[in-house]
């Protein structure tokens, strides 16, 4: 556990090398990356933190903003010792905050892989910020009041997860202890309640703080269908890809649990940099 930005983090660092952050998606925690840190660990120092209100660490007092997040992998960073560049691995959510880490910080990173990465081509949030995190923090205070989180927690976890990957993967011991709280809901409501206003934030940083030249790879998941859905996700990876002036490469068969259903496609991404 870390202080970090005043708020104790469950930080998990291992592994020799060059560093790599790994950061998973909307309401995810440090053991949905276990099979790709264990690919990565021979070759590089692993680096993986819990956001505030996820996995262990505690919550915070405000809600997630994007160069908030962005700051905090480099404090993350500085509080582990490791003042030099790192590869960051953005999943879903987490691209945005690894795209934003290369804008605010160029001179910490070394290259980003965006693992099936968020992308919104029109982030025009109708409400004002406040009232949506205000409304959100209310809602998740009331789910927690009536005993949904203990109640039903886990299994909506375990539910999401199946949605998501192609694969059958058996839940990490951690799971029932961290997605029964009313810690984890919250962050996990709050999080969805600020997707669309990181999504615009984003759009507004990169006209003003161009991307390092730095190698970025976008690893998009591929369940092998041909729905136009499933193909019309694949182009906006792909437009990202050339955005960012970055390499295209799909995991397949894959659900968008890359991390789950594919790690040894992370893991080559990383590695490939």
């Amino acid at each position: 556990m870390l202080r970090v930005g005043g708020v104790p983090l469950h930080v998990l660092s291992e592994g020799s090398g060059p560093v790599c952050v790994l950061s998973g998606g909307l309401g995810m925690a440090w053991f949905d990356w276990e099979k790709v840190a264990a690919l990565l660990a021979p070759y590089r120092t692993v680096v993986r933190f819990d956001r505030p209100g996820l996995g262990l660490s505690a919550p915070a007092s405000g809600p997630p903003a994007l160069a908030a997040e962005a700051d905090r992998i480099a404090e993350v960073l500085d509080a582990l010792g490791h003042r030099g560049r790192c590869t960051v691995v953005g999943h879903s959510l987490a691209a945005f905050h690894a795209e934003a880490f290369a804008r605010l910080h160029p001179h910490r990173c070394a290259g980003l892989v965006l693992v099936d990465g968020s992308v919104e081509e029109k982030a025009d949030p109708r409400l004002p910020r406040a009232v949506r995190s205000a409304w959100a923090s209310g809602l998740a205070g009331a789910l927690a009041a009536a005993g949904l989180p203990r109640a039903l927690g886990p299994a909506g976890r375990r539910l999401a997860g199946r949605a998501q990957a192609i694969g059958h993967h058996a839940p990490h011991h951690w799971e029932r202890a961290a997605y029964r709280t009313s810690r984890v809901l919250r962050a996990c409501v709050l999080e969805n309640a600020s997707y669309p206003y990181q999504a615009a934030d984003l759009a507004q940083l990169r006209p003003e703080r161009p991307m390092p030249d730095v190698p970025v790879t976008v690893l998009a998941a591929y369940d092998g269908g041909e729905t136009a859905r499933g193909l019309r996700w694949l182009g906006r990876q792909r437009a990202l890809a050339a955005e960012l002036r970055g390499r295209f490469v799909v995991a397949a068969p894959s659900g968008h649990l890359v991390m789950a259903d594919a790690p040894e496609s992370v893991a080559q991404a990383v590695l490939g940099l």
